[in-house]
């Protein structure tokens, strides 16, 4: 079955659910993997910058990671997810190198994982993403086939067909074992962009460039459909790989 705008995310060919409880299992390793991937970093290596993040360093979008989960457990959480927001996480933190942010984000696990049994499990995206655009910076990869990652997808496809204009053809997303089509099947869609499962969940969260969305197009015009992929802001201006 191919979703449609405003069709039930979870029906994406190949696509893999995840409920609350599961979610919260996916936060904790993805947390866990993130630990293992910045403690002890040397200061150098800290200091490096995000490159899908280009403002932050690997050390500040830590402290953006940790810094989400305090408030969240607080309760200081704008819906919009400001840039105001986002910057105090990491200014207040500007003293802290990695093994003290590590320190207290391990502090947050416990309480975290209960705010999101009782609320939901909203973190799990933060982290999903984050933990990519730290392998990014890094040159470590891994992590990229998970149920989170498959949970990301889904979830912002679903905010992808919000954006499509109603007006434009049928546009579809191919990988290797996850498709998805605006309308009818991928074979009848007048645009085709085929790339792997994982390039299109990163795409989807806005970490790929327009010219990657374009080399991946194999039938029609891209074009039209690109600003519908600027989900979280401008598309990158460089190309990522993480």
């Amino acid at each position: 079955m191919w979703i449609r705008p405003g069709a039930e995310v979870g029906h994406v060919a190949g696509s893999r659910s995840v409920d609350d409880e599961d979610a919260i299992a996916e936060w904790t390793r993805a947390q866990e993997r993130v630990i293992a991937l910045v403690a002890g970093l040397p200061p150098e290596r800290a200091a490096i910058t995000v490159p899908s993040c280009p403002d932050w360093t690997v050390r500040d979008l830590l402290s953006h990671m940790v810094g989400l989960g305090a408030d969240v457990v607080a309760g200081n959480e704008p819906d919009d997810h400001n840039e105001a927001w986002t910057a105090q996480q990491v200014e207040q933190r500007r003293d802290r190198d990695v093994d003290a942010l590590v320190t207290e984000w391990q502090a947050l696990t416990g309480p975290l994982r209960a705010w999101m049994a009782e609320h939901g499990t909203r973190p799990l995206g933060d982290v999903t993403i984050h933990e990519q655009d730290l392998r990014g910076a890094l040159g470590e990869p891994g992590g990229q086939d998970t149920p989170a990652m498959a949970a990301m997808r889904e979830r912002f496809v679903g905010r992808l067909a919000s954006r499509l204009d109603p007006g434009l053809a049928p546009l579809a997303l191919v990988g290797q074992r996850w498709s998805w089509c605006s309308a009818g099947d991928p074979p009848d869609a007048a645009v085709e962009i085929r790339a792997s499962d994982f390039d299109l969940a990163r795409a989807l969260v806005t970490r790929r460039s327009a010219a990657q969305l374009r080399s991946w197009t194999t039938r029609g015009d891209v074009e039209p459909y690109l600003d519908a992929f600027a989900i979280l802001g401008a598309l990158p201006s460089r190309d990522l790989s993480e």
